[in-house]
């Protein structure tokens, strides 16, 4: 089976992320067209108790993926396979139970919730994923810790092509009937790609199991409590993670009902800060998602074999490569808030302040996945839950005290966010540097990607003012002006040696 480096990895991962999340952005320009602001609120509000899922459960691939990593490293083939077999198990159970509860107690979790009675039908129609998406996560963590990244990539893609088309299409079929009808529709979309990547993921797993598999697996009765004593303290920190999503959701509709807002002003700042800010936003973030998806099987390999100055290596390398995808992606998504929604939205380009605040919060959020990802590749994997808890404390003090706020309303729950992800990664640094003893260079770090990125920055405004002064098109202003700058940045951090040409092009290729 095919093995990637590190950074081979990550560009793989990466480069499919991005695809994907293009399309999930060119899914969500119709469906705005279609239902506007206020639809996109009703699909929004039910959309992070699905990720809460994915957040609970995502230990488990991430467990897979580091079990799988260690048992190839000292050749124990049979002993990956019956992690596989244990995880699918637990993920059926677990997958299945979700839906479950959603479908039966959608109505009630709406009154909880005090979400608009309008969101429900988009919470039905979004508990069928949780069980389709727990098997799909299984074989993709399996493939991880393999170090195999390309079914992960093809699947990815698979996924949102799939949720894209179908979504979109029951938006369009079902709009006579309501915009919440609509919504509704578009959230099926979630369970209609995971069938689709996860039934690709399958047949690539049965296609390739040769590779990996002897005659018969030996039999392993403690794989399944090694697998939950991974994944269980992961999986809080993602939920912890993921619970300022959900804390959203429950903070600050309630909190703008009390600044004074109606139903459909609440509906439509939810949606501008979920279905705009928050998306836009989460792009670079599928950057890092495949860094840390890449480092927990390397660091764990490495760790497992003792080779302590592999280690230090690779935790130079990740945390050197957050920071360059950090930078440019900030100050980007800052400067360019109005024009990036426009040419994504056209007509709908509201909201650009959110993102403008929001994005703040980018350089913060990759800092803390990087160090979660080394810490649970090390072993360290309570350390994270408790840093992220006390981000999400941070995050509801701020969200609560400045959502009902009149004069700061919506802009209050992107301060929290901020406040949340600054305390988590900052202290996840701190435990990383104590635990590993590894010192970081915040020269190469940090101020050269920050400095190739304000020189970016600057050439991007410029590009885009020349342009549109002669083409007058936001959009194709733009397009020209985000590509030349992407370019430049490239070439800026080889010039100044953030990157060595030769290190790159050695891990790239590397076998």
């Amino acid at each position: 089976m095919r093995k990637q480096s590190l950074i081979k990895g990550t560009l793989i991962l990466g480069a499919s992320g991005i695809v994907a999340k293009a399309m999930g952005i060119l899914f969500r320009w119709p469906l705005i067209m279609l239902i506007g602001d206020e639809g996109v609120g009703y699909y929004q509000m039910s959309y992070p108790l699905y990720t809460f899922f994915i957040a609970i459960a995502s230990g488990v691939p991430i467990a897979i993926s580091k079990m799988v990593s260690e048992r190839n490293a000292v050749g124990d083939k049979s002993g990956a396979v019956q992690v596989l077999r244990n995880a699918v198990f637990l993920m059926i159970i677990l997958g299945g139970g979700f839906s479950a509860f959603l479908f039966i107690f959608s109505k009630q979790l709406v009154d909880i919730f005090r979400w608009n009675e309008k969101s429900y039908y988009s919470l039905v129609a979004i508990s069928f994923a949780p069980f389709i998406i727990s098997i799909m996560t299984c074989i993709r963590g399996f493939f991880q810790g393999m170090q195999n990244m390309y079914p992960t990539a093809v699947s990815q893609i698979i996924e949102q092509f799939g949720r894209v088309c179908i979504g979109v299409g029951l938006a369009y079929l079902l709009l006579p009937k309501g915009i919440e009808y609509s919504a509704g529709g578009a959230a099926f979309g979630a369970a209609a790609g995971g069938l689709l990547a996860g039934t690709y993921l399958i047949i690539k797993y049965f296609k390739s199991r040769n590779d990996f598999t002897i005659i018969k697996a030996k039999r392993d009765k403690n794989i399944l409590g090694k697998l939950l004593h991974i994944a269980i303290p992961i999986s809080l920190g993602a939920t912890a993670s993921s619970i300022m999503g959900l804390l959203d959701s429950l903070l600050v509709p309630t909190n703008l009902y009390k600044a004074g807002f109606n139903s459909a002003q609440v509906a439509t700042l939810f949606g501008q800060l979920t279905g705009k800010a928050m998306v836009l936003v989460s792009v670079p973030l599928t950057l890092s998602m495949a860094l840390c998806m890449s480092l927990v099987p390397v660091i764990s390999e490495a760790n497992i074999k003792g080779k302590r100055d592999e280690v230090i290596s690779r935790v130079n390398t990740a945390v050197r490569l957050s920071w360059v995808i950090a930078m440019p992606c900030f100050l980007g998504l800052y400067f360019m808030a109005p024009q990036i929604l426009g040419l994504i939205f056209p007509g709908h380009a509201d909201g650009y302040k959110i993102l403008q605040l929001l994005s703040f919060t980018i350089p913060f959020i990759i800092t803390s996945q990087a160090s979660t990802s080394i810490l649970q590749g090390v072993g360290k994997i309570y350390i994270p839950v408790f840093n992220l808890g006390l981000g999400c404390l941070v995050k509801v003090i701020i969200t609560y005290s400045l959502v009902r706020m009149p004069q700061i309303n919506i802009y209050g729950a992107a301060l929290g966010s901020i406040g949340g992800y600054i305390t988590a990664s900052m202290l996840n640094m701190s435990a990383m540097k104590r635990s590993l003893k590894v010192k970081i260079n915040y020269y190469d770090v940090l101020i050269k990607p920050a400095f190739a990125a304000i020189l970016m920055i600057i050439s991007v405004v410029f590009i885009y003012m020349y342009v549109y002064n002669y083409t007058v098109s936001n959009g194709i202003s733009t397009l020209l002006a985000i590509g030349i700058g992407g370019i430049i940045y490239i070439i800026l951090i080889i010039v100044f040696g953030v990157f060595k040409y030769s290190y790159v092009r050695s891990k790239f290729f590397k076998k």
